[in-house]
């Protein structure tokens, strides 16, 4: 899996730091914005990645399913 954000996006909501907090931040430095953490997450991740994915009312984020990760 290969996380992907568009930061021209972002609207800093924090649903993303708060579902996968070990993947995204959402940084006071950063206005609250996202910051990716691991754009190649641990398996282990991958479902929190998704909901954050789900949940991110702007689609700032994505992922790639790579092949040898599927």
């Amino acid at each position: 899996m290969k996380v992907i954000v568009n930061p021209t996006t972002c609207i800093a909501s924090g649903n993303c730091g708060l579902t996968a907090p070990r993947v995204f931040a959402n940084r006071e430095e950063n206005d609250g914005f996202v910051s990716l953490l691991d754009e190649h997450p641990p398996r282990s991740e991958w479902d929190a990645v998704r909901e954050a994915v789900a949940l991110c009312p702007s689609a700032t984020l994505s992922i790639e399913e790579e092949d040898a990760d599927v």
